[in-house]
């Protein structure tokens, strides 16, 4: 099975600039937010955001003060109570808006077709694709669930489930169509997960070996593709 989404292109579909991302959950949370003027509102969640994204993967989150995230952001702390009450309420913002557009983005790639060959190959190339535009998002996410609030980790767990059950349920319908053999689909599916994760947690070793997240996905699916064949008499 041939990759034919490349990056670029999934960057072009996909509005996913820190802009947008931001505009989103200004939109969303405009009764919270003290700010009204968009522009300058969006602007400044740009900056809130990835300084907050900077210093979480420096120091960690549950180190950074608001006054280390008042300096890099360039913003007094005043300024910064206008877009949320506590850290954690920044924290839970970030991670919230992270879940809705990873939700939105792997949900679309099964739309438009019923072949689970094709559902899987774009479910996986778009979860590598997403990781590697919100790399430091995908990785403040797993490492910060440890500091939420119990119902947070929960949310949090959900998130992660959610991956797994869209990669499920496309391997479960593939069996009874018989494109793909028998096995442990959740399983499978944990499985699909964690290499998916790799990418992102560990870019070092990628950048290293100059693996690109193009090649990495061709491998990935035609790795899984191979797995889910089935066995010839």
């Amino acid at each position: 099975m041939n990759v034919d989404l490349k990056f670029k292109t999934f960057k072009s579909m996909v509005s996913l600039s820190a802009e947008d991302l931001c505009r989103e959950l200004f939109l969303g949370n405009r009764r919270s937010i003290k700010i009204k003027k968009e522009g300058v509102a969006v602007g400044n969640l740009v900056r809130i955001f990835n300084a907050a994204l900077t210093l979480s993967n420096q120091k960690g989150f549950k180190a950074m003060s608001l006054r280390d995230l008042s300096v890099e952001a360039g913003l007094s702390m005043g300024a910064l109570y206008t877009y949320f009450k506590s850290k954690d309420e920044l924290l839970r913002m970030i991670l919230r808006q992270g879940r809705m557009v990873v939700k939105r983005v792997l949900q679309g790639q099964v739309e438009g077709t019923d072949d689970p060959r094709t559902q899987l190959r774009r479910v996986i190339q778009a979860h590598l694709y997403l990781s590697e535009v919100m790399q430091p998002w995908f990785y403040f996410s797993y490492m910060e669930t440890k500091n939420l609030a119990i119902e947070e980790q929960k949310r949090a767990m959900q998130a992660e489930l959610f991956t797994e059950r869209i990669l499920t349920d496309i391997m479960k319908k593939g069996q009874e169509q018989g494109i793909f053999r028998p096995m442990e689909t959740e399983l499978a599916g944990a499985a699909i997960k964690a290499v998916l994760q790799d990418w992102y947690l560990k870019r070092w070793k990628y950048a290293g070996r100059k693996i690109t997240v193009e090649k990495y996905a061709s491998f990935v699916v035609g790795f899984v593709t191979r797995y889910l064949e089935p066995q010839r008499p």
